[in-house]
């Protein structure tokens, strides 16, 4: 399982940098691992999708796991509209493009040839849900990268991992960074170490 920060910090092979468009304060360079997110989830009003491609044809391809369509938060109908024409824009700039799922996605909708990746959206009880977990059942079958938005605590992490996901992000470690790193570190290790005991997120 890997950890993506919103706050810059020492990546190493479990945890990484989440780079967000707009987010003017975060150091673009200088990741080993990182991913791209549109920020639409945060300032979607700052978002345009030629601002967001300038964007990431300034940031190193060899070191992101994937980089986000824009989506629109609980709606699958509106994000696959403004999600598909941009995944193969960002396949182009030699990035692997990730499909952000909203509430009312289902496996069978999905276009999987036109994406590298799955990122789990959506409203926390659509994304622990069923449908959420056949996604990524099915993702995982297809050969593609499953990730999850917005996981917090150490039950979210281990959820993920058990419905298959291969990364998190989540703002953990923005708030009281030097406590929460060895947080952070202490729950991978559990989970390469303890046999998983429950689901509930």
């Amino acid at each position: 399982m890997i950890y993506l920060s919103g706050k810059k910090i020492e990546c190493s092979d479990e945890i990484g940098v989440m780079l967000s468009f707009n987010a003017g304060k975060t150091v673009k360079h200088g990741h080993s691992m990182f991913a791209a997110d549109n920020g639409c989830f945060v300032q979607a009003d700052k978002y345009s999708d030629a601002g967001f491609l300038k964007w990431l044809d300034t940031l190193d391809r060899e070191n992101c796991l994937f980089a986000s369509a824009p989506d629109v938060v609980g709606d699958a109908i509106a994000t696959r509209k403004r999600a598909y024409p941009m995944l193969s824009k960002i396949r182009a700039l030699g990035f692997k493009a990730a499909y952000i799922v909203q509430d009312g996605e289902t496996a069978e909708m999905i276009q999987w040839q036109e994406m590298d990746a799955i990122f789990i959206g959506g409203t926390t009880e659509w994304k622990l849900g069923q449908s959420a977990a056949d996604i990524v059942a099915t993702a995982k079958s297809k050969g593609k990268w499953v990730h999850m938005g917005r996981v917090n605590s150490f039950k979210r992490i281990q959820y993920a991992e058990a419905i298959g996901c291969d990364s998190v992000d989540g703002t953990f470690l923005v708030f009281g960074p030097d406590k929460n790193e060895k947080k952070l570190r202490s729950w991978l290790h559990q989970l390469k170490t303890q046999p998983m005991l429950e689901l509930s997120a």
